[in-house]
């Protein structure tokens, strides 16, 4: 049977969707529901669903998001949106992203019933079974959007003792599945992304006489001078006073 899931904040869709349907008429089992992204996050990666039927205007988790993370780590996962949400543009972008139906409520059962028979159908022209494990992805758009936001979110936090595992849960994905496509799409690990965006900051830092080496070091995000040194000989070939003297004389 094919697994499906159901991620809503209202208990009460949530309750409908579960009982209101002949799920076994469908070849279908809900195997779990859950009200807010992040729990259902967790659950999707524990049950790996065929199908989802999520809402995406959900306390502290950006819809968009949530939906790229989905087809980017499960490509062949149906994705179904069912949402109060009216915005024309943003139902476009869910739907370049992967989802399969984009569902306004209050929807009635025909419509639900529809989305559940297109995505069945979709499942079948993948020749996916209900039995088997999601596939590994290829690349896709959501693959892309998931990057673009993971790099924006590095920049923007680089001062911060940040780990793979916080950008992970602000992109909606696993830790394994995001440094797999940073890897991919950028030739770095974590790690280096995050050290080169630093070294990047405190190089333009240098340029300013007056501010000290070790407070540069600290305010691009390094815990300790000596790793701070360390790290950016390796990207620059030059110290840090090395690399200063060397722009200060240039502009002198």
């Amino acid at each position: 049977m094919y697994k499906v899931m159901i991620i809503d904040d209202e208990p009460i869709i949530v309750e409908g969707l579960s009982r209101s349907i002949k799920w076994e008429e469908f070849n279908c089992q809900v195997v779990a529901t859950a009200g807010d992204g992040i729990e259902g996050r967790e659950l999707i990666q524990e049950h790996g669903p065929n199908i989802v039927i999520t809402d995406i205007c959900m306390p502290e988790m950006d819809g968009l998001t949530m939906i790229a993370g989905l087809k980017s780590e499960f490509p062949d996962m149906e994705v179904c949106v069912l949402t109060g949400f009216r915005e024309f543009d943003y139902a476009q972008r869910a739907i370049r992203l992967g989802v399969s139906r984009f569902l306004l409520k209050p929807s009635n059962m025909e419509e639900i019933k529809e989305a559940i028979e297109f995505m069945m159908e979709n499942l079948k022209k993948k020749q996916i079974e209900g039995t088997e494990e999601l596939k590994e992805p290829a690349e896709n758009v959501a693959s892309s959007f998931i990057v673009k936001n993971a790099l924006a979110y590095i920049e923007e936090h680089y001062k911060e003792k940040i780990l793979l595992s916080d950008v992970a849960e602000k992109t909606y994905v696993s830790q394994w599945h995001l440094s797999k496509l940073l890897n991919r799409h950028t030739g770095q690990n974590f790690s280096e992304i995050l050290n080169s965006v630093r070294i990047d900051k405190a190089k333009q830092m240098l340029e300013e006489p007056s501010l000290r080496i070790g407070d540069i070091a600290d305010n691009v995000g390094f815990l300790d001078m000596a790793h701070f040194s360390r790290v950016f000989k390796k990207q620059v070939g030059l110290s840090a006073n090395q690399y200063r003297n060397t722009i200060l004389g240039k502009d002198n």
